[in-house]
């Protein structure tokens, strides 16, 4: 859009003779004057197309009857603002500040002071749909990377000894955390960072509360607190570094948005939901009454308990003495005597039996020996005939003509001569025992 500016910047944007034609060319001793520069720098801008871009509109008041309005546009998550300038027909009806809006607009440079404007025909107000839909994406893209995994939610403490509360500055949010938790826990302890948390500037304001409680030792467990808004309120606690750092911090945080149906994506990554500030201090911090109630609780159990285990000892004890064990001791020692006297007496009849089968096969044994000892058979009259040297008389020509011959008989021995084919007693020895070393001889006739 050319205008007289423009022409005049122009026209000054031309560089006499004498001055360096390039910005490179430049020297100390042969400097540009800055009106030069300015003019160069504006007849750059004005070489700039229109374009699209994105933004929130804030310091917007709209001037009646005035023929331009002017706000400044400022970024989604940097803090990066410009200045910007409509028509007012051009404006439409349900802008405000705080909308988020794309324009369309030309990069305008003012020589006089030095200043970038844009200068817009165009303002679209970004749909709740639109502003959805990227918070979807987004949620998307980090549950794949495992920001909300449920491995990753750390528990909360039974009792922390301190709580750091994120929230804005003197809000019913604190109001209601503070006061619940100290209606719940009297002796429970904050660490409080009041910080923006709606509109630009608030991300930058939270993250670095976030990382100053996160390092505290003595915070348990960190709470972001807010009474709920719209869904342009709520963008900063679905912007990706503010979830970034919740996922990398220690400590566990509690997410305590105000809201209904739609829900910021700092609810996924925080360790535990709360629907409201105040259901975030009911969870935080227990009730005392509620644990006094239940130590009462769990004391009385305990005495139930002890009494049943006792009346059950009582029981038992009660039955043990009247068994027969032990009121009748003794019957256990006569049961075990007369055990002991049965063992005895079958001990003794086992062996006397053996004895007695014993003594049998010995009698038998020795009969048989008798029967077949050489004593045996000199009692039923027979007799040995020994020479003088022992040995025995089988035949008669053993025995010649005056043979001494000694003649063994059962109960003793006679000695005798042979004389003519007879036999003369020449001398008895009644009672005589049989000669043990010639007990062996027993076939002779």
């Amino acid at each position: 859009m050319p205008t007289n500016n423009s022409q005049a910047n122009h026209s000054q944007s031309a560089i006499p003779p004498h001055l360096p034609q390039l910005a490179a060319q430049t020297t100390p001793d042969h400097p540009w004057p800055l009106r030069l520069l300015s003019a160069k720098i504006a007849e750059y801008v004005q070489k700039m197309s229109r374009l699209w871009v994105e933004g929130e509109i804030i310091t917007l008041v709209r001037r009646p009857n005035a023929k331009l309005q002017y706000f400044t546009l400022a970024d989604l998550e940097e803090k990066v603002s410009i200045n910007v300038k409509i028509f007012t027909h051009n404006l439409p009806e349900g802008i405000d500040q705080g909308s988020r809006v794309i324009i369309c607009a030309k990069p305008d440079f003012w020589t006089g002071n030095g200043s970038l404007t844009l200068h817009a025909d165009e303002v679209r107000a970004v749909g709740i749909g639109d502003i959805l839909a990227r918070i979807e994406q987004l949620k998307n893209r980090l549950a794949a990377e495992g920001l909300f995994s449920p491995q990753n939610k750390k528990p909360l403490p039974f009792l922390p000894r301190k709580i750091g509360l994120i929230c804005g500055r003197n809000t019913k949010a604190k109001h209601d955390v503070v006061v619940n938790a100290t209606a719940r826990w009297a002796d429970v302890n904050f660490e409080i960072r009041e910080v923006q948390v709606q509109g630009n500037g608030s991300v930058e304001a939270m993250i670095p509360a976030l990382a100053e409680l996160d390092s505290l030792p003595d915070v348990d467990v960190i709470v972001f607190a807010r009474g709920g808004g719209s869904v342009e309120d709520l963008l900063p606690f679905s912007d990706e570094r503010l979830i970034r750092a919740v996922a990398a911090a220690q400590t566990p945080v509690v997410s305590a948005i105000g809201h209904e149906t739609d829900n910021p994506l700092l609810d996924y990554v925080a360790d535990f939901r709360a629907s409201t500030p105040t259901d975030a201090a009911r969870k935080i911090v227990p009730d005392v009454v509620e644990e006094r109630n239940g130590l009462r609780e769990a004391v009385r159990r305990g005495r139930l308990h002890l009494d049943n285990q006792l009346h059950f000892a009582n029981e038992q004890l009660t039955q043990l003495r009247n068994s027969p064990a032990f009121a009748h001791p003794q019957r256990i020692l006569e049961v075990r005597a007369e055990e002991l006297q049965n063992l005895v007496n079958l001990k003794n009849v086992y062996f006397e039996r053996e004895i007695s089968k014993k003594r049998a096969d010995l009698d038998a044994t020795i009969a048989r020996l008798r029967t077949l000892s050489p004593q045996s058979t000199l009692k039923r009259g027979y007799t040995i005939l020994l020479k003088s040297d022992g040995s025995l008389v089988r035949h008669t020509t053993d025995a010649p003509l005056q043979t001494r011959l000694d003649a063994r008989l059962a109960d003793g021995t006679i000695h005798l001569v042979v004389t003519d084919g007879k036999t003369s007693k020449t001398d008895t020895l009644p009672h005589q025992q049989p000669n043990p070393e010639n007990s062996e001889i027993g076939e002779a006739k």
